[in-house]
């Protein structure tokens, strides 16, 4: 029985009827996450090497680090075994999962966002690693419990996480002293509250060009959602609290969302987040922002901008505790009919090295989910990761809801509404009642499997 959000859904044999109508929900529900993507293949491993085909939506500097885990691995590892990545246009990348997994097309290794669980799982699409993953060597006790908690299910553990990016925030160093908010250790001087935190961007605000937005972030897209979404999850009443404790209906509408939301529109308001930046992370990246909140995958950005002298840290903390949006990349095994289980514990040992030595595959700026990895001193080494990876502790995800992906999708909509001056705070969240409980309904009239 998997439970999402408190709807549950039989498990029952897994007809290929049923895949169908699932794929066909699942096509439609997007994921924000990795930046645009090219298709990539590997080498063709030797016909006489155990071939594991391996799903990525990587490009960039995570499809390059990605690249070069896969190489040591086979190198060091050359046990008959052969890796080969199949890097994924990020677009459409769980568009062809589901319909490979359908149509018993899908690879025997791939990456799946923690996100992605709650309609994966209903779906029969991802094997239970319970079994196999003790065999292959896994020991869940290496990894950080936080992060691990996201790909567990029923008990079931549906993937191993490689880690998690979450939001975090960066400064500009020349503008945070330029306005007197620099310490001698080059962090930002920042009471805690909303009063603390809006008194430092309006100090930023006063002391530097016009030109310069205290904080960027965009006023269309997700960005402010995820923003939002965070200061939500450090309140103590209600933090974070999407549906009643059943699961059955829409619980938004609630004091702590609302005073959270009046807090992001504010940023907005009092032009301490300057209007029309489209694109937040080169704002920030050529010196037209003070500050910005974002995902953790920027810092490679960041670091080869030219002339730019930045630092990160946790995002500030608002309210009762510290929290953050955040998701993970997992390695997971796709359903098939007939497994071959020499390649899935080929496939699941492959995932557990690279999970180790996670302090390679932060050079993309992630957060590794092994515990180890993150001590190390290959990691505590590089630069302004190790300056953010307490952060792991605190990374809210979105709920286990199988509509979830399609629900915040819809209230985007609705927040940039409200940053357009076209509804309150308060319409949006009247507004998310009536989406959420739609989508509920839809939920809860799917035919079990």
């Amino acid at each position: 029985m998997w439970k999402a959000g408190g709807i549950h859904v039989n498990r029952g044999n897994r007809s290929s009827n049923m895949k169908v109508m699932y794929v066909l929900l699942l096509l439609s529900m997007s994921l924000a996450g990795c930046s645009s993507q090219s298709d990539q293949s590997a080498t063709e491993p030797e016909a006489s090497k155990l071939r594991i085909t391996f799903w990525t939506p990587f490009s960039g500097g995570d499809g390059q680090f990605m690249a070069e885990l896969i190489q040591q691995y086979n190198t060091e590892n050359p046990d008959h075994v052969k890796v080969e990545q199949i890097n994924n246009n990020s677009g459409d990348y769980y568009t062809k999962l589901s319909t490979a997994i359908v149509t018993e097309e899908a690879p025997d290794i791939a990456i799946v966002h923690s996100a992605k669980y709650s309609q994966y799982a209903p779906a029969g699409f991802l094997t239970d690693l319970n079994t196999l993953a003790p065999e292959a060597g896994v020991n869940w006790d290496d990894f950080n419990p936080t992060i691990l908690k996201s790909t567990v299910a029923d008990n079931q553990h549906l993937g191993i996480p490689l880690d998690t990016h979450l939001e975090v925030m960066y400064y500009n160093k020349d503008l945070l002293k330029r306005a007197g908010l620099l310490d001698e250790k080059e962090k930002p001087i920042m009471a805690s509250g909303e009063t603390g935190y809006l008194q430092f961007l309006e100090q930023i605000r006063a002391r530097v060009p016009s030109n310069i937005s205290p904080l960027a972030e965009p006023n269309v897209r997700i960005d402010s959602y995820w923003l939002w979404y965070s200061f939500y999850n450090q309140m103590n009443q209600d933090g974070g609290r999407f549906y009643t404790d059943d699961g059955q209906t829409a619980a938004l509408d609630n004091p702590s969302a609302l005073k959270s939301l009046e807090f992001v529109n504010s940023l907005y308001t009092k032009k301490l987040i300057l209007p029309n930046i489209n694109d937040q992370v080169q704002a920030f990246a050529k010196g037209n922002a003070a500050t910005l909140i974002t995902g953790v995958w920027a810092t490679g950005t960041f670091e080869k901008a030219t002339d730019l002298h930045f630092g990160v840290t946790k995002i500030p903390q608002i309210y009762d505790h510290p929290a953050a949006w955040g998701d993970s990349h997992t390695f997971s095994l796709p359903y098939h009919e007939k497994p071959d289980k020499q390649k899935q514990l080929a496939a699941l040992k492959f995932a557990n090295w690279v999970a180790a030595h996670g302090a390679s595959w932060a050079k993309a700026g992630h957060i590794p989910a092994v515990k180890k990895a993150v001590e190390s001193p290959e990691f505590q080494g590089l630069k302004y990761r190790p300056d953010y990876a307490s952060a792991a502790d605190d990374v809210k995800y979105f709920p286990n809801q199988p509509r979830q992906g399609t629900i915040n999708d819809e209230l985007v909509r609705e927040f940039e509404k409200m940053m357009a001056g076209q509804i309150t705070p308060q319409e949006v969240l009247h507004n998310a009642q009536t989406i959420i409980n739609s989508n509920l309904q839809i939920q809860q009239h799917t035919p079990a499997k």
